[in-house]
């Protein structure tokens, strides 16, 4: 699955960054950048790029420029959130999500996902690095037809949203990757917790913060009542059991998030809940033996698949998150979003 441009290659350089900056150790920068190097590529040949540009730049390129202050790191972080900002479509006021062709039809012009809420931080950081409010502009409009569309009054959401690209109407909410229509995609809602979080760091909103706890909330409730291990949709049928784990790290790296911004009173709602869900995971799904590559198993791409390739194995943003997670406990995270 994939290839250069899919949407998971920049976990691999972000955590390079995060050991760099944990340790200072030289190997890990070296071939952070090694591969930040292989990416940039991407940029000359982008036809194949979608909304998941913020995933592959902002690990690689606007990590290394954060870290290293490289002007070429810099350069590249901004010709991506371009990119990113060119697939606004401002009538719908949405980014598009894919180009045709990909998972779900051919015409995709008019869809959205929950998932662009944790790439619109590239837009952020363009707009404060190129004094060009036009990136924070889209960021913030995306942002808010999230909110309208997919966030539902109880805090769950939906995956997808299909807008008229011509008029900007609504049209549907297809199932996406959890159960169904009207289900609640854990990985979906684990990017809406920690998407909404950084849009509130990024503007001082407070409308984005709020956002972000009542989908953590919805989280936490549905974690709590399940031993703190993820299921891949909170609103599946009892069984099978299906778990997901990068939703666990995911949300608590969004809940670390939250406790950052909220006054002493309600932090410990969200570091505990963030501590419960790792310690579980940690239980149930971590492999730490040094001779194999992966740290967290039990990894689920969609809850349909029909070869279970894809269902509880090791996937490297699960990784990913449980280290920035686990670093920033420490105090030693390089922030990256």
């Amino acid at each position: 699955m994939g290839g250069l441009g899919f949407w998971t290659n920049g976990f691999w350089p972000g955590m390079l960054w995060q050991m760099f900056h944990a340790t200072s150790d030289e190997i890990y920068r070296t071939t952070a950048q090694a591969v930040g190097d292989r990416l940039a590529v991407l940029l000359d040949q982008f036809e194949g790029l979608d909304h998941d540009i913020g995933f592959l730049f902002l690990p690689s390129a606007v990590a290394d420029y954060r870290t290293t202050g490289s002007a070429e790191a810099r350069r590249r972080g901004l010709h991506a959130a371009n990119l990113l900002a060119g697939r606004y479509n401002p009538v719908g006021r949405y980014i598009r999500a894919w180009n045709n062709n990909m998972f779900f039809g051919d015409d995709v012009s008019g869809r959205m996902i929950i998932d662009c809420m944790m790439n619109i931080p590239l837009l952020y950081w363009a707009s404060k690095e190129a004094n060009d409010p036009r990136f924070a502009h889209i960021a913030k409009a995306h942002a808010r037809t999230a909110q309208q569309y997919i966030v539902r009054p109880d805090g769950s959401c939906n995956h997808m949203i299909d807008f008229d690209s011509a008029t900007g109407e609504f049209i549907n909410n297809p199932g996406g990757q959890g159960f169904g229509q009207g289900s609640c995609w854990s990985r979906g809602q684990s990017w809406a917790v920690y998407g909404f979080a950084l849009s509130y760091r990024h503007t001082g909103e407070e409308e984005f913060l709020n956002t972000a706890k009542r989908c953590a909330h919805y989280c936490i409730s549905s974690l709590a009542t399940n031993g703190w291990l993820p299921l891949v949709d909170y609103r599946a049928p009892a069984e099978p059991v299906k778990y997901d784990s990068t939703a666990g790290m995911i949300t608590a790296a969004g809940l670390l998030e939250i406790a950052s911004h909220v006054g002493e009173y309600e932090k410990p709602l969200y570091t505990k809940a963030a501590l419960n869900i790792l310690k579980a995971c940690d239980k149930k799904f971590c492999n730490w033996d040094p001779e194999q590559d992966s740290i967290v198993d039990g990894g689920t791409f969609f809850y349909h698949d029909p070869t279970g390739d894809n269902t509880e194995v090791p996937i490297i943003y699960g990784d990913y998150y449980f280290i920035e997670a686990v670093l920033r406990l420490l105090g030693k995270d390089l922030f990256i979003w």
